[in-house]
């Protein structure tokens, strides 16, 4: 690896600058600086940089990108960055723009210094950066992809609050009937072990449950903890991915929302890429990359594959199918269709992204508050179930009494 060195310099300008440069020795490094015609200072070796640490919510790339977005279009990219560290600081977002800072003082492009922070950069993010640069349109393109972050960031927070009252709701109303199936049934059985008559069937049934629940209560719960380590495993393994990811496409409601709202993602992200002119080609590339949905990425290699032999892009995802159905609503099909027709892919592709988040978001909300009901209905059930079979030995002692 080549040696890296700090230095500090005025340029033409009288301009301070400091940054890092990568040279085989410190006099090589200070002819560089010399050869900008800048005057240098201080220059002294450099630590080693590691990758930055930890990943980037959505949230705070979004911030970082509207920053850059800002900065980029009144200051040079270097400068810029600069700026940014400043306000960032120690944080975690501090590391990343530092890291990403030194890649540019050693003369690599925004794009390539992106990599030194991988995991809060994806590839189809570096690849839009490096077309905005390549065609000098990097604050427009920086702009688009802070809009299409803080729309993925703004679906994902909407999701995540209409699923929270739901979740919790089920977890105190299981927290509920384990408590009254351990700590509850017992006590109220042991008034029936002086009796000699047999007990109902729902009872006998509900006090079997709750023996077994007190006495391997813990078994059930590391089997399911041994379970649900597995099945994350698993999923690392392809065709059990693949598996999975085409039942989830199939499952009668929630298969179509999550093929809408994946749809929907590959929309926006291809039109953004158009945007930053990028082939379509490589658009597609980039997009199976970032697909969540292993049975979407092999479809579109295959679109790509197509497209690449002169096929339409259109043609290409009707072509997909789970079953019987379309692996892409044929909203986007048609949609596409238009747009390669019309020479306007982009901007349908995103009229695109519109309409299928809508729908999905409309549909989300009404499963949704069919949800909420449901877990009532179903806990209130069990629930009434285990008082009745507390009751049923009750009422039958009564009616041997004739009280």
């Amino acid at each position: 690896m080549t040696p890296a060195f700090l230095y500090r310099a005025v340029d033409r300008q009288g301009r301070e600058r400091q940054g890092r440069i990568a040279a085989p020795d410190a006099v090589s490094a200070q002819a560089r600086l010399v050869a900008q015609h800048w005057q240098v200072m201080r220059i002294e070796p450099a630590p080693a940089v590691a990758r930055a640490p930890g990943r980037l919510g959505l949230r705070s790339r979004a911030l970082l990108t509207r920053q850059l977005a800002a900065l980029v279009a009144v200051s040079p990219v270097e400068e810029a960055l600069r700026t940014m560290l400043r306000q960032a600081g120690s944080t975690r977002e501090g590391a990343v723009i530092r890291a990403v800072h030194a890649g540019v003082c050693e003369g690599l492009s925004l794009a390539e210094a992106l990599a030194r922070a991988p995991h809060a950069f994806p590839p189809v993010y570096r690849a839009m950066v490096g077309a905005g640069e390549s065609a000098g349109r990097l604050p427009q393109i920086a702009a688009r992809l802070a809009d299409l972050i803080e729309r993925q960031a703004q679906v994902r927070a909407r999701l995540a609050g209409a699923l929270a009252y739901p979740a919790a709701l089920a977890v105190v109303a299981i927290a509920v009937v384990t408590g009254l199936m351990v700590a509850v049934v017992p006590r109220v059985v042991e008034q029936f072990d002086a009796a000699s008559r047999q007990l109902p069937w729902l009872t006998r049934m509900v006090i079997g449950l709750s023996d077994f629940l007190a006495a391997w209560g813990w078994a059930v719960l590391a089997t399911l903890a041994l379970a649900a380590v597995g099945f994350v495993r698993g999923l690392a393994w392809p065709p059990f991915r693949a598996a999975v990811d085409g039942a989830l496409l199939r499952l009668p409601l929630l298969g179509p929302l999550w093929r809408d709202a994946q749809a929907a993602a590959l929309a926006q992200t291809l039109a953004t890429m158009i945007a930053a002119r990028l082939p379509l080609l490589d658009g597609l590339r980039l997009a199976a990359q970032t697909a969540q949905n292993t049975l979407h990425a092999r479809a579109l290699g295959q679109v790509a594959q197509g497209v690449r032999e002169g096929g339409s892009l259109a043609a290409g995802l009707a072509q997909a199918e789970l079953g019987r159905a379309g692996l892409f609503p044929p909203l986007l099909v048609a949609m596409a269709a238009s747009g390669e027709a019309s020479g306007q892919l982009g901007a349908l592709l995103e009229s695109a992204a519109d309409a299928l988040d809508r729908s999905f978001e409309a549909a989300a909300a009404t499963a949704l508050a069919l949800l909420e009901p449901a877990i009532i209905v179903v806990m209130g059930g069990i629930v009434a179930l285990i008082i009745l079979a507390i009751l049923l030995p009750i009422l039958q002692l009564q009616t041997l009494t004739g009280t």
